[in-house]
């Protein structure tokens, strides 16, 4: 298509499902803080004042999950009652075992060798990059996530003392050939304290929110902002909906720009490819983009439960790279190892990291925090291509 609009939406860390998606890896980190082989798959329910934790955990340390679950709500902003769910009354259900000896065998010793990991479950994974932005991510989920980013800034820092910790955006950018040409919808929903009218939401959110995020050559008279659409943001949180780990992966990773294998990252240690193997496809596919061998690509890679090679690795570019993908295929099996083992050694996946990755995306963040966000293999693909003269 030459002409069309794409949307992508993101949320802020008080929305209730990134409530849970928080919880889970903040209880991730605290293992891996004492525990960098921790075993660990948290799925976290919030609703109303209860919180509830069911999942698996195989660990030598020990760590006060209560309290961490506690410490991450009042971070996030749910820290008065009068939001009806507070890190300091909220009632705690743990419903924890350890992980099944069935699975641990598998991914302790993998088929082809002891000295490998085999891969936590079956399935496939996508990676994905488009250079539409400098983070090399699709700009409506870049922008999304950058107005729910600001949301929370906002509120923080005391500039709209009246917002509440949920909320949600929504970015419709217009494509012309292929490229960014501009936005036809903004879309911001903040929730707020009861006595603040609609008009002030309006004219501040338009003001503090989204005129410092949007780029002013991307508004026109065209534009349609929304704010608040429904007139009233008042109850929300675990209140207003109930929140669950895991269901917001297409915020989580490209706004639905590319596909995605069905997997949710948060509460999972890096045994888990449903997350470790999806940050190394973020990684092989930022990489062959920041080299300029492909305006966009998308790499999948898929597993066996137990087996440390992925059962298929394949690439495409979308008709943008400068060399058939087939030849972009080899140059990321050569540069990239894809084995469980090899991608928690090289992204260095058994830190306590996942906090920060549970709200405003796991990619396009900053890569002195997170290694697959990292583009130091891009000359690695280059160099390969040229030495079979490739390119």
């Amino acid at each position: 298509m030459s002409s069309f609009i794409f949307t992508s939406e993101s949320v802020t860390s008080g929305h209730p499902d990134k409530v849970s998606d928080i919880i889970s890896d903040s209880i991730l980190d605290a293992y891996l803080e004492k525990d960098p082989h921790a075993r660990v798959a948290v799925e976290t329910v919030v609703k109303n004042n209860t919180v509830i934790l069911a999942g698996e955990i195989s660990s030598n340390a020990k760590t006060d999950i209560e309290n961490t679950v506690r410490k991450a709500i009042n971070e996030i902003g749910y820290n008065r009652g009068e939001l009806g769910f507070s890190g300091d009354t909220a009632e705690i259900i743990i419903r924890i075992d350890k992980q099944s000896p069935d699975i641990a065998q598998g991914v302790d010793s993998a088929l082809e060798s002891q000295s490998e990991i085999g891969a936590g479950d079956q399935g496939m994974v996508f990676g994905y990059a488009s250079d539409e932005t400098e983070e090399l991510m699709p700009l409506p989920i870049s922008l999304a996530h950058k107005l729910a980013k600001k949301l929370q800034e906002v509120r923080e820092n005391g500039t709209l003392p009246y917002l509440r910790p949920d909320g949600k955006t929504q970015v419709s950018i217009k494509y012309e050939n292929g490229v960014p040409a501009g936005i036809d919808t903004v879309l911001v929903s903040a929730q707020h304290d009861e006595d603040i009218t609609q008009e002030q939401i309006r004219k501040d959110i338009t003001e503090y929110v989204i005129k410092p995020v949007i780029p002013g050559e991307f508004l026109d008279i065209t534009t349609k902002i929304l704010v608040n659409p429904t007139g009233r943001f008042v109850i929300g949180g675990p209140v207003g909906d109930s929140g669950l780990t895991g269901r917001k992966i297409i915020v989580d990773t490209y706004g639905g720009a590319a596909r995605h294998g069905g997997g949710a990252f948060s509460g999972k240690d890096p045994t888990k490819v449903d997350r470790s193997a999806a940050y190394a496809a973020r990684y092989a596919a930022k990489n062959i983009v920041a080299a300029k061998l492909a305006k966009k690509a998308e790499i999948q890679i898929a597993y066996a439960i137990g087996v440390a090679n992925p059962v298929s690795v394949s690439v495409d570019t979308f008709g943008t790279g400068v060399v058939a993908d087939d030849k972009l295929h080899a140059a990321i099996l050569e540069v990239f190892d894809f084995r469980p083992k090899a991608i928690i050694k090289e992204l260095e996946l058994q830190k306590p990291v996942y906090k920060e990755t549970a709200a405003y995306g796991h990619f396009g963040r900053d890569e002195s925090l997170f290694n697959w966000e990292k583009t130091d293999k891009a000359a690695l693909l280059i160099g390969y291509l040229r030495e079979r003269g490739e390119i």
